[in-house]
């Protein structure tokens, strides 16, 4: 590794060496937390609670599936604080094989598509024990000629407030991201976990948010779930703060905080987040009803997306955030996740409009700071790097 090189350039080679690693903003730090290892470095898990007295950075998919395994990255190279190239001597690492390319090209998913799904959902849970669904969508985006490593910068900056992160990773590749919301977290002696539901468009002009029935249901529905899992570990005191807004990149959200003792998880805090994921901001409710329902509606793998990821017991810390405004980059595109909660009370054109406005987020660094308008995702095809046919 060359030094004095710009840790974006850092990153850039990286990726061209394929090598293992993570690196991630942790919400309002500007210390870039860094693990790298060789292909023994990374373990694959079956199961959620095989975490349990394991450390290193884990990325965990929605739904574990042969292809899309636990991933534990252990730290051969940890650095709390990367600033330098000087920091780094990757001559002992190995790169990882290459990753099994699924298909050349991801078809979204057109307007018309993804409205008639948000219908049927909603007819769905007027009908039946359903009471929340959450239903996603792929957006392809032909790769720019940019770094990988400079938009990583500035999708930092731009969402300061949340944890923003690039991954490089044997079975999944490469990812990046910038979510809002906290799954698990160490606070001290407690621990934090966190009801983060409904959407609108952030507001520059004014700190006034009001927020519509729906949303409120669809926050609160996180929040009973939050309560019935602490009874289910004998978590019977605990706080919260909350309901308050949450401004991140381009939208808003409302956000339930709650904290409880460590010690009545810290020995088994590989279940706690087996049964804590996936809760109903990504998943719905009932789990199980809204997780067969996603199975038929949903024509997409949905792998990392809506999975969490994060440090997990390195110097015995753990900040796990769900993974949502992320994408996952190939050779020739970047492909982002975006979904909202549907609810009984959920409007179809309002349900694609909410997706648009988190896409943005990421869409808004891709494309040089300029959001694409609604319409440019109404096709179904690929979106240019601005300024190309």
């Amino acid at each position: 590794m060359e030094n004095n090189l710009p840790l974006s350039s850092v990153l850039d080679q990286l990726l061209k060496k394929n090598i293992a690693f993570a690196c991630w903003f942790n919400p309002m730090e500007n210390c870039l937390g860094f693990v790298a290892g060789n292909a023994s470095d990374v373990k694959l898990f079956d199961r959620f609670d095989q975490l349990n007295g394991e450390a290193g950075f884990v990325f965990a998919p929605y739904r574990i599936t042969e292809k899309c395994p636990v991933i534990l990255l252990k730290p051969f190279i940890y650095l709390e604080d990367f600033k330098s190239s000087d920091q780094l001597d990757f001559s002992k690492i190995l790169p990882f094989g290459a990753i099994e390319k699924a298909d050349d090209h991801c078809d979204g998913c057109t307007k018309e598509e993804y409205i008639r799904t948000i219908e049927e959902t909603v007819a769905a849970i007027r009908e039946s024990d359903l009471s929340k669904v959450i239903i996603s969508r792929k957006i392809p985006v032909k790769r720019p000629a940019g770094s990988p490593g400079s938009i990583f910068f500035q999708l930092h900056d731009q969402t300061p407030n949340a944890f923003t992160y690039l991954v490089n990773l044997p079975a999944a590749g490469i990812w990046m991201g910038a979510t809002p919301e906290v799954l698990l977290k160490s606070e001290g002696q407690f621990f934090e976990t966190v009801s983060l539901a409904g959407t609108q468009v952030r507001k520059y002009d004014s700190d006034d948010y009001y927020w519509n029935t729906k949303d409120i249901e669809e926050q609160a529905f996180v929040s009973r779930y939050m309560l019935e899992l602490f009874y289910c570990f004998d978590i019977h005191k605990y706080r919260t703060t909350g309901p308050e807004t949450l401004e991140s990149g381009k939208v808003a959200h409302l956000k339930t905080s709650f904290f409880f003792p460590a010690e009545k998880i810290e020995k088994c805090l590989g279940n706690f987040v087996a049964e804590l994921h996936p809760t109903p901001a990504v998943c719905g409710l009932p789990k199980n009803l809204a997780d067969e329902f996603i199975r038929k509606k949903e024509k997409h793998d949905r792998k990392y997306y809506t999975g969490y990821l994060g440090p997990w017991k390195l110097n015995q810390q753990v900040d796990l955030f769900v993974n949502l405004r992320c994408m996952e980059i190939t050779d020739d595109e970047f492909i982002l996740y975006a979904g909202g909660g549907i609810t009984s009370k959920s409007i179809p054109e309002r349900e694609w409009e909410e997706t648009n406005q988190k896409a943005n987020t990421l869409l808004s660094v891709i494309q040089n700071e300029r959001p694409l308008p609604p319409d440019t995702f109404l096709s179904g095809q690929a979106v240019p790097p601005r300024g190309k046919a």
